[in-house]
């Protein structure tokens, strides 16, 4: 548990002593696929680090329509905005498959920001991050066509959740079509003509329970 704990970039600076105290306090929690952890708007008062599995970040629109915002796989941590300002959830999150995740209840996650400066410090990194891949999203939304962000949000996937192998990269597949045109930004027919190009030029293979990205095709 300690392994996964050093991983999230919150705890990552973090000594054995400070890891142990933190894994005591938290609980191991299994989940099924498609379990709502928490949805947007209402009061917050948990704190997430995935231990194994994956969970979809989204918000939705007054007519029901999804936007998802992040994935998060092991090692990654999600719901601490809230916990910090006391504020409603911005977002929800579901799990996308069988995961098991560790809980910390907000007054002891607020206890550790109080006695340990390593980890505010990492919470101001790590919320820094966040708002520059904001941007980004808007800068992208803004300025890049359709096709453009379809393959760049493929590349991302696969550099942060995938397998490399040379100039291939392989990630399992736990987003349905749907949820990858949601990320992209795209309708979902434009997603479809896009992959379908990509595979035609086999830069692009997809099985029921992954897909391949060849970089070297994509250049």
């Amino acid at each position: 548990m300690i392994d996964i704990i050093k991983k999230v970039p919150l705890f990552s600076q973090l000594n054995e002593e400070q890891l142990g105290a933190l894994a005591q306090i938290c609980t191991r929690r299994s989940f099924k696929r498609s379990t709502v952890l928490f949805s947007e708007k209402e009061v917050g008062s948990v704190f997430y680090m995935v231990l194994s599995g994956s969970v979809k970040i989204f918000t939705t629109s007054s007519s029901g329509e999804e936007k998802i915002l992040s994935i998060c796989k092991s090692g990654e941590s999600f719901g601490e905005l809230s916990l910090i300002d006391g504020k409603p959830r911005s977002a929800s999150a579901q799990t996308l498959e069988d995961s098991v995740l560790l809980t910390l209840t907000g007054q002891s996650f607020l206890d550790l920001l109080r006695t340990n400066f390593d980890i505010t410090l990492g919470i101001m990194q790590e919320l820094s991050s966040r708002l520059r891949d904001t941007n980004q999203q808007v800068f992208d939304l803004t300025f890049l066509d359709a096709r453009t962000r379809v393959i760049k949000s493929l590349i991302k996937m696969a550099n942060k959740h995938g397998l490399r192998n040379g100039t291939t990269i392989t990630i399992k597949l736990v987003l349905n079509f749907d949820e990858i045109s949601q990320l992209a930004g795209v309708q979902k027919v434009t997603l479809m003509q896009v992959i379908r190009d990509l595979e035609e030029k086999q830069i692009l293979t997809l099985s029921s329970s992954d897909f391949k990205l060849d970089l070297a095709k994509l250049r």
